[in-house]
Order: structure tokens, then sequence, then C-alpha cells
């Protein structure tokens, strides 16, 4: 892959996901509101701005001479019951998760088909199981999950599609939370380079094969299958 594109790449999952690229020798460009802090190229952006999140994406392809890959990972949510959560946070969701995944494949898509290239998104387990007080998350993850395998579909023969679904990580997706939506103390999570691996996986199928769906969780995820 000479370059792709990493969502939510500067911290996290993604920051994780663009350094692991980076190590195989692509060019990496993260599309993030701030800038990477292992140094890759960055297109500073908000991904709820379906609009600005293509712009990002024609302006790295521009740079770049093209686009092999993008990885969608930007992912928030604002835990909480659906009447609790403000509206305009319970929004920002899925836009960010859903929408903002959308908008980026859309705009990548013509640079994806003239180089044969793949695209790779991020569900969680919470895209294929609902629990109480994640209206958002569920909404969103559930709309990726759909999304990833309608477009398998459309894209048959011309862009590999692959979506990872990763559970518990050892990130600071949780830092932000009031306690009760914390994960106990005693919850195995895993690191995020394992599923950062996996992604590498994915990319680097051998010609003829794809990597359609991918689970990648702790031994004692609670929330697979």
């Amino acid at each position: 892959m000479d370059h792709v594109i990493v969502t939510g790449g500067a911290s996290g999952l993604g920051a994780a996901i663009a350094r692991a690229i980076d190590g195989c020798g692509s060019t990496v460009t993260v599309l993030d509101r701030q800038r990477s802090p292992d140094g890759l190229g960055t297109e500073l952006v908000d991904l709820a701005d379906g609009r600005a999140a293509e712009d990002a994406v024609v302006t790295a392809a521009k740079l770049h001479g093209g686009l092999d890959a993008v990885v969608t990972c930007a992912g928030i949510d604002t835990p909480g019951r659906l009447d609790d959560v403000d509206p305009v946070d319970w929004e920002r969701v899925v836009a960010v998760n859903l929408l903002g995944t959308a908008a980026v494949v859309r705009a990548a898509l013509p640079y994806l088909r003239e180089a044969q290239g793949h695209v790779v998104t991020v569900a969680s387990t919470l895209g294929h199981r609902a629990v109480s007080d994640a209206t958002a998350y569920c909404a969103s993850k559930f709309g990726v999950v759909g999304f990833t395998r309608a477009l398998t579909a459309e894209l048959r023969g011309e862009v590999a599609v692959t979506m990872i679904t990763p559970g518990g990580m050892q990130t600071a997706f949780f830092d932000s939370r009031e306690d009760r939506y914390k994960p106990p103390p005693d919850l195995e999570l895993m690191d995020p380079e394992a599923v950062a691996d996996a992604v590498v996986f994915a990319l680097a199928a051998r010609p003829g094969c794809e990597v359609r769906e991918l689970v990648v969780t702790p031994p004692a995820e609670s929330s697979w299958p």
C-alpha cells in the first residue's frame, strides 16, 4: 500500500493502526481534529462534518498522487439513557461514527477504484449486540455493520472491503466517562496494537483473497457473541 488514510489516527486505536501501517512502509495520512502524535501527515478535520471530511480525503489523495486504502476508525461515545443524553451529543456520536465513515469512503471511492484498493471499517461488538444506555453508540455501530456489508456487495470485484469488530481495548476511550460507565478495574482489555495487527493482516491479503470480516477481542470478552 503506497498511501493509506486513517481516520481518528491521532489517538487510541486509530493511532495504533496508523503506526502499524507506517511501520510497513506505507505513507499514512491521519484525518483527525488533532495532529498525529507520531509525526505522521495530518489533515485537520471534524469528521462530524461530512463535506469537510470529503474535502480532506481529496486533499490528501491529490497531495500523494492517489490513494490505496482507507481505514475508518474514528469513534466517539456519550453513554446514557436516550432521554438523558443531550440531543446534540447523541447526534454527534452518529455523525462521527457512521456518517463520517460514509463520507470518507464516498470521497475515496474514485481513487480506490483506480488503485483496486481497500476499505477497512471499524465496527464494535456493540454493533452486533445492543445494551442499555448506549442507544447512540449502538445505532452508529449497527449502522457501520450494515453499511459495510452493503458496501461489500456494491464494490465486489472493484474494491476490497473489510470490517474489523474489536472488543474492549486499553485506550483513553473510557477516561472522560462517569465511573458507572467505565470498565471495572479487573476487566481484561486488549492492547490496541492487537487490533492494528489485524488491520495490517487484512490489508496484506495476497491477490485473489479478501478478508471480509474479523472479530478481535480479549479472551474473556463478555459482549461477544
